[in-house]
Parts: structure tokens; C-alpha cells; sequence
């Protein structure tokens, strides 16, 4: 017994010094969790620099977008083919994809081989012969009758422009066949196909193994996200969100992307990390100095890092007695299922002895603790980078959805994941030590990339016949150039009906004049006062104005609030409290006793008889002050300031926002005759000679006419451009029949058209899984700030106006403070036609 003891004493601390001896030989092969860390860092910048237009020609990581936009929502059905080409063996499969609620699924195989006349002859024998076994295959499943779509699994780099278009960037593997780089491989496919006059086939979609082996788990997860192959090759892909893939347009959304991560170090990123034993075994590889991030963690390299490694200690005289046998001179004996194999401890060493005698090497008890540590640290260091390659994804994934804790799921396939006793394990313990804000689950794909293709390929048909029926839904707002010149025209009929004095009364293009007779000259100069009323808040400004070679505007302003009691409450309340914060201004500014112009921005419908008398039709924006409507707002002004009997203003303008944005661009670019806004509301202003205007006295000169074009359309002369969606809106507005043209477009009922139109979306099943949300049944709750998030309106109106008005050279100039600096404009413009007048 004490023998027993001993013996096993005497192995175990034999054990130990082999162990202590290979760890001081291998000291660079194992990396610490700083170093990961920094790997970490240098992939993720990497990954931004191949996501960039400008800098992803010099990356080593290409980040290829896959176009792949969307996961499965479990409403995928249908029988879908699916061919694999990128391994050992060719693959043909039969999906079919059930709509059972439970999103299952049922895969049929047939595999062929790859022979070397194949796979390193030319483009047109591959892709015959892909032709030639899918064509056996579905005469094996009897499928020849049937017209079905194909996913295509093509494993090597493509660049790709669509879903179903990839251009060959370079072949890997034992893969060397000539004439298809730089060539569009699915043409190339179809070509072959359109061959075989008894099959046929529609190619939709073209994707590789990573992306597959996610979409085949993502079916099972929907969490998952990550595509992981870590086997023969190494790869990973992920989705991106589409703003940040500069490579491609569009900005919203997200798009699976390809990351071909193989390369990382190719500039020498890794050089610090790589061993004597990395730089021989890529010097004697088929294509050194590539795919250095590949060859030091796939399977396919190493075995063949062992044999170095195991050559070199060998040499030195520290394993087989410094015998060196031919196994170890010989490249490529040493394959990674040895490597697996020896790795087992749960056999002991026999595995190991029994291995190394079979390649001559008659080890020793010492040698096979030897060897299997060696065997330990080179896969050890494998899932270390690979996992820390895997944290900077999964951190850029968290930090894009902007959330401090992410659970996600990493779709896993490959060889060395399968097969390796420890392998997985490794991978997910440092995953999980590197980013423990991530909670991770590891899905392996059963069934490879296959099924991925064909549920890619049953994505790709259930989006475009989803794009269909939304496109078919939406076709009413897209309007042709003919029926926006037949608009154009009613609108020119409308403005003139509202010129006209016999008309104007019918007419619902109103045409108010605004008694405003000029436009900035440059020759305005002063100190001027402006007032903005038009919601809860009240705005005084004082705008200096300085003419000549320092021509400027310089504009200091004091925010008011006007209380509930004061909106709801008399007229004289309203200007009373109006005149304390003028009064109030005035002294804050030091310019009580100055007896200054004033513009009046007063943003409610008025009908003027002069440019400083408004008489206020209604109250609107919640205001709902006695005694008012009907008064002459300028003249209630002039009342409350002789009340107060503080100070005098000499009130030269009152004045709506949109000719205050006319002037305010006006003064920066004489030309601007225009004003509009697009906004809350919708109008327009323009400059008309006053010979057209029959509403107002007197030929000579211009005049700003005040469209209040928001009721164009009240009297029915554009219903047939109305959608069901727009009388939605009109009948659940506050006034019904009133403003069509307005809530057609202006923001404030942009919102709630597109609300209207995404609950009906989603009752046809289009959206959402067709489930109505309490939150899109409330009336406002998708804003108008969403669609200025989602789709830039400003191009669109310039590229129609060009369309629609040819002859027209047309400058769009974005007004900055339109009522407030406006009115000061205003006035100072009437101020010099005044005094013009006067001389």
C-alpha cells in the first residue's frame, strides 16, 4: 500500500515539473487577461475602421455587409432548397419551414464530394457540377415539378451589392478555381442552372457559412444575433445597426454583417502576440502573411503548431530522448483530432502514448505529460483570442442598444467547437470573465449553415412579398409628376380666385395682404423692439441692426410665461400683462426712456387693413381671452401702454411668422421673395405686384400676400389625392372639413397619418406580428419628430420643385429666428419706405 503511495507521489510530482517545464517553454503562447483586453480594444477598433467608406480599403478586417436586414419572426413558411459549397463536401438540402406557431422545421441532405478536378479546374466546371448535383438531389426528392427558391451557402469572401449578388474577393481553403474572382458568383450559378431545362430554381439569396449558422439558430432563438464558425476556418458576423455601416445607404435598421475576422493582424496588429512557431508555420502556409488571426486559432492550423512546437523541444533535447522522428519533419502528420485526442484527460495518457507510438516516437511517461500540456496550451490560447475577438462583438452589440446589462445568444458551428473535449467550455468562461455585462448563451447549430441558408432565403421571399403588399398600401402617396402639375395648377388657380375681388369672398386660398411693401435693401439701420406671442410663452427682443461694410444683427431677448388665468382670463388682463413684460424688458435692458419702433409677431388669424392694424379673427393654441376677437390687436396694445404710462412705443408692424421667415432670409440674400413654413402648420408668403392684388387699392410696387394656403382644398378640389388615411385624420381633428391641404402637410398631423397607416398595416399581418399595441391605439402617440428621425422630408421638396418648376433657378435658405428677428426686420424696412415717403 505505502508502495502504492509512493509511486503515485513520484508521478504526480513528475507530472508537475513536465507541466512547470512546458509552461517556462510556452511562456508567450499563454495570455493574460490584460492582453485579451487589449486584444479586445484592437478588434473593436478595427471592426470601426472596416465599417468606415473612407477607411475600410485600408482595413484588415473588411466588415462585409451581408444584406441580410432581418432574423426570423416565426411567420416563415414554404419548401425552400438550399446548396452548400465550401467544405470537404458539397451539400444539397430540402427545407421545409412550418408555420405551426412553434417554428419548427424539417431538413433533408444529400452530400457529394468535392473532387480536386473541381474544386482547382475552372468557373464553369465548379458551377456545372453544383448544377449537376442539385439537379440529382431533387430528382432523388422528386422536387423537379416544383418551382421553389434557393438559399446559396458560399463560404468564401464576397463583396455583395444585394441579397442575391457576391463577387468573389478571393478563395480560401484548398479552394483554387480559376476565372470567378472578381465575378459574380450567383450569375455564374443561374447560368449553369438555366442548363438544366427540367429544373426550376430561383436563387434569392446568397450568404455564407456564418451568417447561416446564425440565421439556423436564430430560428431556434430568436435572441440570437452572433454567428460564431470556429472549426477549419474562423469567422464571425452580427448585426449591425445600419447607421453605423457607412458602406452602405440608409440609415435605419440594422444589417447582418460579415466580419471575415480571418485577417485581423494582416497589418500587424497581432505581431506582438505571434510566436516564432506562428511566423514558420505561415511561411511555409499557401498564402503567408494572410489570414494571420485565422492561423493562430482554427483547427486547420493547429495540429501543425504542435508539430512545430513538438520539433523544436525535440531538437533542444527536451522530449524523446532528442530523437527527432520523420512524423515530426513531416508537415500536416499532426492533425488537430490528434491534438483533441491527446487533450483528453479522462483517459490519462493512453490516448496520448498510444498516438505518439502510432507516429514512432516511443515516448516516455514524461514525454506524454509533455505533449498533452503542449496539446492544452496551444487550444488554451485558440478559445482565449477567439473569445476575445467574440467580447469586442458582443460589447459593441451592448453599446449600440445603449443598455448597461445585454442578454444576447451567440449562434456556434465547427469542428473544433464540436469535437474538442474542453474547447467550448474555455471559449464560454472567458467570454463571460472579458464582458460580464453581457449574459450569453451559446447555441450550437445542428444542422450547420444549410437550414440558415434556406431561412435566409424564407426571410428574404416573406420581406419582399411583405414590401408588396405595404408598397401596394402606400402607392395613393406616391404621387406622379401629372397629378402634382394638375395640384400645382389648382393652387394657381386658388391664389388668383383669392386676388380677385369678386372671388375672394369664396375663394378658400385667402390671400391676406399684409400691407408689407418691401424687402431688406441692406441700407436698414436702428434699434429696434419685436414681440412674439403665439403659444404659452411671450418673447421682447431689442435688435440692433448696423448697415454699410459691418452690416449685422445683433439680438438680445428676455422668455416670459403667460399663466393659464392670463390666457383664459379678459383682453385687458392679456396686454396689460403683455405691457409688465415690456416694461420689465425695457428696464432690464437700461432703455425705459427710448421711444423705440416695434414689430408685433402675433401668430393668430387677422385681417389687416394697414401694416400696424390687425383685427384678430379668432383665438387658436388654447387662448381664449374676452373680448378680443374683432378688436384691432395693435390698437388693444396701444391702450394697455397708455394705461401703464411708463414708457411710449411707436408700433410700426404687426406681422405673422411667415412673412417675419421671408424678411429674415431676405435680409441675408436680397432675391428671397418667398417665405414658407414647414412646420407645427404649413404656409406660405411671396411677394405680388400690387396691380394683381384687386383686394387692395393702388398698381405700383409689390406687396407680401399672406396665402393661408393650409385651406386649400376645403372647397373638395383635390379629394381625389385624399387617402382613407387623411379623412381619418380630418374626421378625428378639431375641425373637420377645415384645413385639408394643412393636414395633408404640416407636422403637426404627419405623425398621426403614419399612425393611422401602421394600425392598418399591422391588421393585414404586416407589421408587428399583427398585433395592435394599447400604446398605437392612442391618438399623437407616434410624434411628427419620429419621421424627421427616420427620412430627411428637405431634399424631396427641393428636387420636386425643380421637377415641377424647371424654369425656375431656386435657393432654399433655412430662416433662423423668423418671428422675432423678422418683426424687427419689418419694421425697420417700413420705417426707411416711410421715410422715403416722406422726402
Amino acid at each position: 500500500m505505502f508502495a502504492v503511495h509512493l509511486l503515485a507521489f513520484h508521478f504526480t510530482k513528475l507530472k508537475e515539473d513536465q507541466i512547470k517545464k512546458v509552461d517556462r517553454y510556452l511562456y508567450h503562447l499563454r495570455l493574460s487577461d490584460d492582453v485579451l483586453l487589449d486584444v479586445m480594444a484592437r478588434f473593436q477598433a478595427e471592426m470601426v475602421k472596416g465599417l468606415g467608406r473612407d477607411t475600410n480599403p485600408t482595413a484588415t478586417v473588411k466588415m462585409l455587409p451581408s444584406f441580410v436586414r432581418s432574423l426570423p419572426d416565426g411567420s416563415e413558411k414554404g419548401d425552400f432548397l438550399a446548396v452548400d459549397l465550401g467544405g470537404s463536401q458539397f451539400r444539397a438540402h430540402q427545407v421545409k419551414v412550418f408555420d405551426d406557431g412553434k417554428q419548427s422545421s424539417q431538413l433533408e441532405s444529400k452530400f457529394y464530394p468535392t473532387p480536386k478536378e473541381v474544386t482547382q479546374g475552372n468557373g464553369a466546371e465548379l458551377f456545372e457540377y453544383v448544377a449537376d448535383c442539385l439537379s440529382d438531389f431533387m430528382e432523388t426528392k422528386n422536387l423537379k415539378h416544383k418551382k421553389l427558391p434557393l438559399g446559396f451557402t458560399f463560404s468564401f469572401p464576397c463583396k455583395q451589392t444585394k441579397l442575391e449578388e457576391g463577387v468573389l474577393l478571393a478563395w480560401t481553403k484548398h479552394f483554387r478555381v480559376r476565372g470567378v474572382q472578381d465575378t459574380d458568383v450567383v450569375s455564374s450559378l443561374r447560368k449553369a442552372l438555366q442548363k438544366h431545362k427540367d429544373i426550376d430554381v430561383d436563387v434569392l439569396a446568397l450568404v455564407n457559412d456564418t451568417v447561416g449558422t446564425m440565421m439556423t439558430c436564430g430560428y431556434d432563438d430568436q435572441r440570437c444575433e452572433v454567428g460564431l464558425i470556429i472549426g477549419t476556418g474562423t469567422n464571425a458576423c452580427y448585426m449591425e445597426e445600419m447607421r453605423h455601416i457607412n458602406l452602405v445607404e440608409g440609415d435605419e435598421g440594422r444589417m447582418c454583417i460579415n466580419t471575415e475576422w480571418g485577417a485581423f493582424g494582416d497589418d500587424g496588429a497581432l505581431d506582438d502576440l505571434r510566436t516564432e512557431f506562428d511566423r514558420e508555420l505561415d511561411l511555409g502556409s499557401l498564402n503567408p502573411g494572410k489570414q494571420l488571426f485565422e492561423k493562430m486559432i482554427s483547427s486547420l492550423y493547429l495540429g501543425e503548431l504542435v508539430r512545430l512546437i513538438l520539433l523544436k523541444m525535440t531538437k533542444q533535447g527536451l522530449l524523446f530522448n532528442g530523437k527527432v522522428s520523420t512524423a515530426l519533419l513531416t508537415k500536416g502528420k499532426i492533425e488537430m483530432k490528434h491534438v483533441s485526442a491527446m487533450e483528453k484527460h479522462k483517459e490519462g495518457l493512453s490516448n496520448t502514448k498510444e498516438i505518439l507510438t502510432e507516429l514512432n516516437l516511443f515516448p516516455s511517461e514524461e514525454d506524454c505529460v509533455a505533449v498533452q500540456h503542449v496539446c492544452t496550451i496551444v487550444s488554451f490560447r485558440s478559445a482565449n483570442l477567439c473569445a476575445a475577438a467574440l467580447a469586442a462583438i458582443l460589447t459593441r452589440l451592448r453599446e449600440n442598444k445603449k443598455l448597461l446589462r445585454m442578454r444576447t445568444t451567440v449562434g456556434i458551428d465547427g469542428g473544433l467547437y464540436k469535437t474538442h473535449p474542453k474547447y467550448a467550455k474555455r471559449l464560454h468562461k472567458v467570454v463571460r470573465r472579458l464582458v460580464p455585462t453581457c449574459d450569453v448563451r451559446f447555441l450550437l447549430s445542428e444542422s450547420g449553415s444549410g437550414r440558415g441558408a434556406a431561412v435566409v432565403t424564407a426571410v428574404a421571399r416573406r420581406l419582399a412579398t411583405q414590401r408588396r403588399r405595404i408598397d401596394a398600401t402606400l402607392a395613393p402617396f406616391l404621387l406622379p409628376l401629372d397629378i402634382l402639375r394638375e395640384v400645382k395648377d389648382k393652387m394657381r388657380a386658388e391664389l388668383e380666385y383669392g386676388l380677385k375681388r369678386e372671388t375672394q369672398a369664396d375663394a378658400t386660398v385667402k390671400m391676406l395682404p399684409t400691407y408689407v411693401c418691401g424687402t431688406p435693401d441692406g441700407t436698414e439701420k436702428g434699434k429696434f423692439l419685436a414681440l412674439d406671442l403665439g403659444g404659452t410663452n411671450f418673447r421682447v427682443l431689442l435688435v440692433k441692426i448696423k448697415s454699410g461694410r459691418r452690416r449685422s444683427v445683433q439680438m438680445y431677448n428676455k422668455i416670459f410665461a403667460i399663466p393659464l388665468e392670463i390666457m383664459q382670463g379678459t383682453g385687458e388682463e392679456l396686454f396689460d400683462h403683455i405691457v409688465q413684460c415690456i416694461a420689465d424688458f425695457l428696464e432690464y435692458m437700461g432703455i425705459k426712456g427710448a421711444r423705440l419702433p416695434l414689430g408685433f409677431t402675433f401668430s393668430f388669424p387677422c385681417r389687416q387693413a394697414s401694416i400696424d392694424k390687425g383685427t384678430l379673427v379668432g383665438w387658436t393654441k388654447g387662448f381664449k381671452a374676452t373680448d378680443c376677437e374683432g378688436e384691432d390687436v395693435v390698437d388693444m396694445l396701444r391702450e394697455a401702454i397708455r394705461r401703464r404710462n411708463e414708457f411710449d412705443l411707436d408700433i410700426v408692424a404687426v406681422v405673422n411668422d411667415t412673412v417675419g421667415t421671408m424678411m429674415t432670409c431676405g435680409y441675408e440674400d436680397p432675391n428671397c421673395e418667398i417665405g414658407l413654413i414647414a412646420g407645427t402648420g404649413s404656409n406660405v408668403c411671396y411677394m405680388e405686384d400690387m396691380k394683381n392684388i384687386e383686394i387692395v387699392e393702388g398698381n405700383e410696387g409689390k406687396m407680401c400676400i399672406n396665402t393661408e394656403w393650409g385651406a386649400f382644398g376645403d372647397n373638395g378640389c383635390i379629394d381625389h389625392i385624399r387617402t382613407k388615411y387623411d379623412r381619418e385624420v380630418d374626421e378625428g381633428s378639431l375641425n373637420p372639413g377645415k384645413q385639408r391641404y394643412e393636414k395633408m402637410t404640416s407636422g403637426m398631423y404627419l405623425g398621426e397619418i403614419v399612425r393611422q397607416i401602421l394600425i392598418d398595416l399591422t391588421k393585414q399581418g404586416l407589421l408587428f406580428r399583427g398585433h395592435v399595441s394599447e400604446s398605437l391605439r392612442k391618438r399623437g402617440i407616434f410624434e411628427t419628430k419620429f419621421l424627421s428621425q427616420i427620412e430627411s422630408f428637405s431634399r424631396v421638396l427641393r428636387e420636386t420643385v425643380k421637377e415641377l418648376a424647371p424654369q425656375c433657378d431656386v435657393t432654399f435658405m433655412l430662416s433662423e429666428d423668423g418671428s422675432g428677428k423678422g418683426a424687427a426686420l419689418i419694421t425697420a424696412v417700413a420705417k426707411r419706405l416711410h421715410n422715403v415717403g416722406q422726402k
